[in-house]
């Protein structure tokens, strides 16, 4: 036995989020799991979570919280399927950015993303969230699903680790 699908004013407001936030959270997955088409799978499937539990959530107007939290999550599920051997899978091989993007994006930029993917998982969303979704630190708190003090925490010994990496003093 299937749910109802939502009503149709759930039609309207998801489609309203994802107008104005999937190339924020595409954006968001790509820095996490490194490749577009991993991240646009991430967002897809965030908006379908979304798509079959509007109607269940409590405050409906926390859906962005909602989004934001699966693509974390979603994200994290890639990565972690990608260290897992499998026998039915081929190798993964990190992307290799293209000669146009490498122009564009320049070696300092290039070299902060690199470092970046080599920070611990919860130090990268810390940082990724706080600096580049531009969310508070209690807003982090709650996509990341910890306390406002770990955020604070996480991101100072981010920030350090990623100076260290990249060879500059805070």
């Amino acid at each position: 036995m299937s749910a109802s699908p939502p009503p149709v004013a759930a039609d309207d407001a998801i489609t309203e989020l994802y107008a104005k936030h999937a190339l924020g959270l595409t954006r968001l997955a790509l820095i996490m799991v490194g490749d577009r088409e991993s991240a646009e799978d991430v967002v897809q499937e965030a908006f379908l979570g979304l798509h079959r539990r509007f109607g269940a959530l409590r405050d409906q107007g926390k859906a962005l919280f909602y989004l934001r939290s699966a693509v974390l999550n979603n994200a994290r599920t890639v990565l972690r399927r990608r260290r897992l051997p499998s026998w039915f899978a081929g190798t993964y091989e990190p992307p290799v950015w293209s000669a146009e993007s490498a122009m564009l994006l320049g070696a300092e930029r290039r070299e902060v993303m690199e470092a970046l993917h080599r920070l611990p998982r919860r130090q990268r969303e810390a940082l990724v969230l706080r600096y580049y979704a531009d969310l508070s630190e209690e807003e982090t708190a709650q996509v990341m699903g910890v306390s406002r003090g770990t955020v604070k925490s996480t991101t100072s010994r981010a920030l350090d680790a990623l100076g260290s990496l990249l060879g500059e003093d805070r």
